[in-house]
């Protein structure tokens, strides 16, 4: 094992790089050259490059600083996530950076590149970053930042590069997943919506479009269906819709046997979320009326206009977990629909607007739709046997999206495993 020194971010890189911008701004309509800003920067340590700005190239030409060259790492100067890194790969011909981020580049050929990126990416070092933010109503960073952090690095270029290429090949297998995890999303995103519009046929086969076969479809109020569905609303499909309670509560969650009170971020399609709770502390509103259980079609009637009417299907039992005035249980007639599929059907585009539409209040920061509006929404509703098969087709490809999702959440842990090991001096 070499040496391994301390050393300033001054001393590493100097002084840090920043960019700029025409007057007047750029967008993503600007035709030039990419320019990166603190949108581009993930909390992760990723670029996104989904909301891309330009430059001219007549601007570009004339940049004294803040020109992008491989390798270099990125740092958000300003803003709510003021101190995230991220480290530019090359990924355009040409690219600069503007005003809101800093370019961290190695002055004398000591450090690595990639090293120093993942060095600055260090919780410890994110949390020295951190210290050095001023401001409250704009947090951000000035030069001065780099003559207070300091790194621990081998001196051995060398075994610098080795730590790098380790952290880096976890790197690739995440980025791998992520796209793996996207491009699996897209797949089902298609077929959820190909089965609940076309659905199967008796052999288990998707119906063919409407444009192949207009003779087994029909027109409805919720467009063209099969000749064997009908078009009906979610009343028809419930027994009943039950609500619960919002006491006042300390905003704690619940642990061990006490009890808690969803909170509105608790329902999510992809499963409760039972850590968002607040603990119960009145013994009068302990009752099973309000439990929360296995099998429980749970309805978030209360968030913000893109969160609002969210839908939760709960497929294990929680522990002492009760409904809010917020969260609504629906409860499915069995001969009519299963629950699982009525889960479904509220997670499409067409439900979506639905609720969204059936969403009331002034406020862009929560909306609230009632049971009345949550009943009125349109819903196709097949024979109960292609019922199941139909959500038997999308819990099989939700199962292969989990399992990716856990793969990821996997590599992530190694990768901040390997990051402590790697990144602290021997004995430290």
């Amino acid at each position: 094992m070499s040496e391994w020194v301390e050393k300033s971010l001054r001393a590493i890189v100097g002084q840090p790089i920043s960019g700029s911008r025409p007057k007047g701004g750029v967008n993503t309509e600007t035709e030039g050259i990419p320019s990166l800003g603190g949108e581009n920067v993930r909390v992760d340590g990723g670029l996104d490059f989904s909301n891309l700005n330009r430059v001219p190239p007549s601007f570009f030409r004339l940049m004294p600083k803040g020109k992008l060259q491989p390798l270099d790492v990125l740092i958000n100067k300003d803003g709510a996530q003021t101190g995230k890194v991220a480290l530019y790969r090359g990924e355009f011909v040409e690219a600069c950076v503007n005003e809101h981020l800093f370019i961290l580049r190695n002055t004398d050929g000591s450090v690595d590149q990639e090293f120093l990126y993942y060095a600055v990416l260090l919780p410890e070092t994110q949390t020295k970053i951190a210290r050095r933010i001023t401001g409250s109503a704009q947090p951000g960073l000035n030069t001065q930042f780099v003559d207070a952090v300091r790194l621990a690095l081998p001196a051995s270029p060398v075994q610098q590069r080795r730590i790098a290429e380790i952290l880096g090949t976890v790197d690739e297998a995440i980025e791998a997943t992520e796209a793996l995890i996207a491009k699996q999303q897209q797949v089902k995103a298609g077929l959820m919506h190909d089965l609940l519009t076309r659905g199967l046929t008796p052999d288990g086969q998707l119906r063919p479009t409407p444009s192949a076969a207009p003779a087994l479809y029909q027109e409805t109020p919720l467009g063209l269906l099969p000749k064997e569905w009908t078009a009906t609303t979610v009343a028809d499909c419930l027994l009943g819709i039950e609500a619960g309670k919002s006491p006042e509560c300390p905003d704690t969650p619940a642990v061990g046997d006490q009890w808690g009170v969803l909170k509105v971020g608790a329902i999510h399609p992809d499963g409760l979320r039972e850590h968002e709770n607040k603990v119960v502390l009145s013994l009068l509103l302990r009752t099973s009326s309000y439990l929360v259980a296995e099998g429980d079609l749970l309805f978030s009637r209360a968030n913000t206009s893109e969160l609002v009417g969210l839908s939760c299907h709960v497929l294990t039992q929680p522990r002492n977990l009760m409904l809010s005035d917020k969260t609504l249980r629906l409860r499915v007639r069995p001969e009519q629909m299963t629950t699982r599929f009525l889960f479904w059907a509220l997670q499409t585009a067409t439900s979506r607007r639905q609720i969204e539409n059936a969403a009331t209040g002034t406020s862009g920061s929560m909306k609230n739709i009632s049971q009345s509006g949550v009943r009125g929404i349109g819903c196709a509703r097949p024979k109960l046997d292609e019922q199941k098969q139909i959500t038997d087709r999308i819990d099989t490809a939700s199962a292969a999206l989990a399992a990716e999702a856990a793969r990821l959440a996997k590599l992530r842990q190694q990768k901040q495993g390997l990051m402590q090991a790697l990144l602290t001096p021997p004995g430290a």
